[in-house]
């Protein structure tokens, strides 16, 4: 197979570490995006080659396709109820392990899932980590109906919040606008720094139309940090422990060489 670009290794070891925290019995969230398509296909592998019975609840249609491809059994968030685990990717990660999430246009789907998990790890290479969230444009899922209107209300909340920039953007697909698996819109917003998310968070989803935002507070437990070499930090905020394991690259399957955004 080809050699692995620096950023797929970071990807890949953060995802094989993550990986260990799935045990058999486990009813598990499985993310959206390329590095939480690492960790499907890791977990696949445990299935195929040690036994590895779980239940997987995919937080799209891609990764429900992806699951299923790999061996892992798939189920409704409805069927399973609750959940042991949830692992998924992020965009942005800050020292308390708040996220902007959404890159891919899930976080509507990925949060319902993460906050019905007992514990939600996030896998990311070291590029995800900043020091304040926000260069990362925050998305916005709103239904279609009256979405400029939506957006103009966005626009002008922004004005009495903590934050650098407001303009918003429609997501496209092309010449049409993006479409969620629910039949929704996504608004970027481009703040480039948030000063107060908790704050944003709870404005941006009074305004009618808006469905979610990508903020993810207080969510996430864990974060796996994946890097180039294939060293892996692993930051639990919960413990407050700190622990760097490092995974070499001399076997790497088949199974990872197609894996795209």
């Amino acid at each position: 197979m080809p050699e692995l670009s620096p950023i797929d290794k970071a990807k890949f070891a953060a995802a094989k570490r993550a990986a260990q925290y799935v045990e058999s019995g486990m009813r598990v969230g499985l993310g959206t995006g390329s590095t939480a398509a690492w960790l499907v296909r890791c977990l696949g592998e445990k299935v195929r080659d040690e036994g590895l019975r779980i239940t997987g609840v995919p937080t799209s249609t891609r990764t429900a396709q992806l699951a299923r491809e790999v061996g892992i059994d798939v189920v409704s968030l409805d069927e399973a109820k609750w959940l042991d685990l949830t692992i998924d990717g992020a965009d942005e990660f800050d020292g308390n392990l708040n996220l902007i999430k959404g890159g891919g246009g899930a976080h509507l789907q990925e949060k319902i899932v993460a906050t019905a998990s007992d514990q939600m790890i996030v896998i990311a290479d070291a590029s995800k980590q900043v020091e304040t969230l926000g260069a990362f444009p925050l998305p916005l899922e709103v239904i279609p109906f009256g979405w400029q209107t939506t957006k103009t209300l966005v626009e002008e909340t922004l004005v009495g919040l903590d934050v650098m920039g407001r303009s918003t953007t429609l997501r496209m697909n092309g010449e049409a606008p993006f479409v969620t698996d629910e039949g929704n819109h996504i608004l970027d917003l481009h703040l480039h720094r948030i000063g107060n998310a908790r704050q944003l968070s709870l404005v941006l989803n009074q305004i009618p139309g808006v469905v979610e935002n990508g903020l993810f507070i207080d969510i996430c437990d864990v974060v796996v940090i994946g890097h180039g070499d294939g060293r892996v930090e692993l930051r639990d905020i919960n413990q407050g422990a700190v622990e760097e394991t490092k995974f070499d690259f001399l076997e790497t399957d088949n199974l990872f060489t197609d894996i795209a955004d």
